[in-house]
């Protein structure tokens, strides 16, 4: 299992798209399109699609845009809490990824992460 990322979130990220790191470009099999639907499966075993999109010249950073902010309410993300996606192949579900959501809490004045179920 590899981290594709571990991204504190930011206000965009919870409001509108997830800005996914550069750096991940090499996890995802773009096939020479613009965009691809990732099946990722969450902490509490469902799998989502996520559609991800690259901008189109030099600069192909990517986004997470459909399925995205379905997950931050069904989790209930907010601003500093983290997104880490994981490289793994389930066959059996047919997801390429798995998705964790870490709660950010300050414990005695210290920062820890938590990991964040979904809410029932």
């Amino acid at each position: 299992m590899e981290v594709v990322f571990n991204k504190e979130l930011k206000p965009t990220d919870i409001q509108h798209r997830f800005s996914v790191p550069s750096r991940s470009l090499q996890y995802i099999d773009f096939a020479g399109e613009f965009s691809v639907d990732l099946r990722v499966k969450d902490s509490s075993g469902e799998v989502r699609v996520f559609r991800c999109r690259k901008r189109h010249g030099e600069y192909a950073k990517p986004e997470l845009s459909r399925g995205w902010r379905r997950y931050v309410t069904d989790y209930e993300l907010r601003v500093g809490d983290r997104a880490v996606l994981l490289a793994e192949e389930d066959r059996r579900l047919g997801s390429q990824f798995r998705i964790e959501a870490k709660r950010r809490i300050i414990l005695f004045g210290q920062e820890v992460r938590g990991d964040l179920p979904r809410p029932d």
